[in-house]
């Protein structure tokens, strides 16, 4: 039986509203302009004190999930402690929700959730902003998670200004049953074309331009994910679609609220079980 939980706090998953890819800098990352925004799509993280002297541990309700020093958990509880010049004696458990290599930024929310939850179990008093500074050490999604807002991040992603988001944007999250590393989109983007037939223009909408650049790379080696996002715009319900960040998800925003267990059955009808589904919300 799992110990009671000292502090619990949930990690929200992001999309993408817009992402402009401006080019490659000088040290190999890519810089972006990119508004992103929390959806009501979620990990938990539970923190317990553990005695003095033994360290940060994780565990994880998927065991497909590395728990080591490659997890962005202990890789935030590292830079915390790097940052403080103290060690943090505390079990964290992850439940896993978001989909990982799905452009969602389970891992990053995750990584900022941890420093938010050290930051309150050890009463460190540190800001959203120095919280921020500490996460962009970790991942360039990382510092928007510390922000609880949405917001237009820029430089590799780790710049990030709060905006203005009052919408509550209802949407189905579709994950095809493959992963694909951030990294191959932003390598093969200088260089990609786009499919005839499919989309690539911006989409307008009251809440602003959605387009994502990533999509042009991703689309032309995984011809299935076009045939989706296009297929999406086709269903009556759908106000517009778009791949999440560097994928594998799409996401489609819908013109109800109650139409997403509809849509949901249907593209697990046309495509296949193997695609996941998740019916959730942005969240202002």
């Amino acid at each position: 039986m799992n110990k009671k939980a000292d502090f619990s706090i949930e990690a929200s998953a992001k999309t993408n509203l817009s992402l402009r890819v401006l080019g490659r800098r000088a040290d190999g990352f890519h810089a972006i302009e990119t508004r992103m925004c929390r959806l009501s799509l979620s990990d938990t993280l539970d923190f317990r004190y553990l005695a003095a002297g033994e360290g940060a541990k994780m565990t994880c309700d998927d065991a497909a999930l590395p728990t080591g020093e490659e997890n962005l958990v202990i890789k935030a509880v590292r830079a915390m402690e790097n940052y403080c010049h103290q060690g943090f004696d505390v079990a964290i458990d992850l439940q896993k929700r978001i989909p990982y290599g799905a452009g969602l930024g389970g891992g990053s929310s995750d990584g900022a959730a941890v420093l938010k939850g050290l930051n309150h179990l050890f009463d460190l008093r540190l800001s959203p902003e120095k919280l921020a500074e500490i996460a962009a050490s970790i991942g360039s999604d990382v510092a928007f998670f510390c922000h609880d807002a949405t917001a237009v991040c820029s430089g590799r992603g780790e710049i990030v200004e709060p905006v203005e988001f009052e919408w509550k944007l209802p949407l189905v999250v579709i994950k095809p049953p493959f992963q694909i590393p951030a990294s191959f989109a932003y390598q093969k983007w200088a260089d990609s074309i786009e499919n005839p037939g499919v989309s690539y223009i911006p989409q307008i909408c009251p809440w602003g331009e959605m387009f994502n650049d990533l999509e042009r790379p991703i689309y032309e080696k995984f011809l299935g994910l076009a045939r989706l996002k296009m297929w999406l715009l086709d269903q009556g319900e759908v106000h517009a679609a778009l791949l999440s960040g560097s994928g594998s998800c799409l996401f489609a925003i819908l013109t109800r609220n109650d139409s997403g267990e509809r849509l949901s059955c249907r593209v697990r009808e046309t495509f296949g079980q193997s695609y996941q589904t998740e019916v959730c919300h942005t969240l202002p």
